[in-house]
């Protein structure tokens, strides 16, 4: 206790109640820092793996100029991965950053894996000298790209911290993994029926190669579900 300048006795402020304040604040102020360049920097990295998405969709709908949309899209994969260098390089200079250190490592890498299969799919369709889109590799990129808009859409919600909406696109990229695995399996058994053994080992793996590019997304929507729990 101390006394004020009327003589009255007031208590002296405690400095854990200073301490304790911002337990006392909403969820979004504490989620969120003042600093929120990283979320700038995942929307940037999502951004980007979005505009491959499409390009890769675009291509084998098209099936032309592969070689040149190959040199494009390095230019997309060189991107991301500089975009992913920065974020690192962000997080070893940070004290504090919105999301857990690790976990933003992690969603940066997985995401721009997703981007390093896309390539790998279009590098293999230069390589392997493919001459034609299947059906199955259209469904298949399509898929992909429905995956990389859900997971767009967690990204941007995550600023927002709109669970509802990130619980939603993350059930939605897991219903396109589950749709594209079944795909998988019909289409390589559809492959088998043919006699051209190296026709069906190209197409197999390029099949496989999209595929896994939606199992990357799930693995994505995983590490955000985690992040919201550890902040709910």
């Amino acid at each position: 206790m101390i006394q004020n300048t009327a003589g009255a006795r007031v208590p002296k402020k405690r400095i854990y109640d200073v301490v304790r304040w911002p337990l006392k604040m909403g969820l979004k102020e504490w989620i969120i820092p003042q600093d929120k360049v990283f979320y700038d920097l995942l929307e940037k990295e999502s951004s980007n793996v979005l505009l491959g998405a499409r390009k890769l969709e675009e291509a084998v709908m098209s099936f032309d100029n592969i070689e040149e949309r190959r040199r494009e899209y390095k230019n997309i994969e060189h991107q991301g991965d500089e975009i992913v260098h920065e974020i690192y390089e962000r997080v070893n200079r940070s004290f504090i950053t919105p999301i857990d250190q690790e976990d933003l490592t992690k969603l940066a890498s997985l995401y721009d894996d997703v981007l390093d299969f896309m390539y790998a799919v279009i590098n293999r369709l230069v390589l392997f000298e493919i001459e034609s889109s299947t059906e199955s590799m259209v469904r298949l990129a399509g898929i992909v790209r429905a995956s990389v808009e859900a997971i767009h859409k967690t990204f941007v919600s995550m600023r927002r911290v709109d669970k509802v909406e990130i619980e939603k696109d993350c059930r939605e990229v897991d219903r396109l993994e589950n749709e594209a695995d079944a795909l998988l399996n019909e289409s390589v058994a559809a492959l088998f029926k043919s006699q051209d053994l190296v026709g069906i080992l190209k197409l197999k793996e390029i099949y496989e190669y999209l595929e896994t590019a939606t199992d990357k997304c799930e693995d994505v929507s995983f590490v955000i579900r985690d992040i919201m729990i550890k902040h709910s």
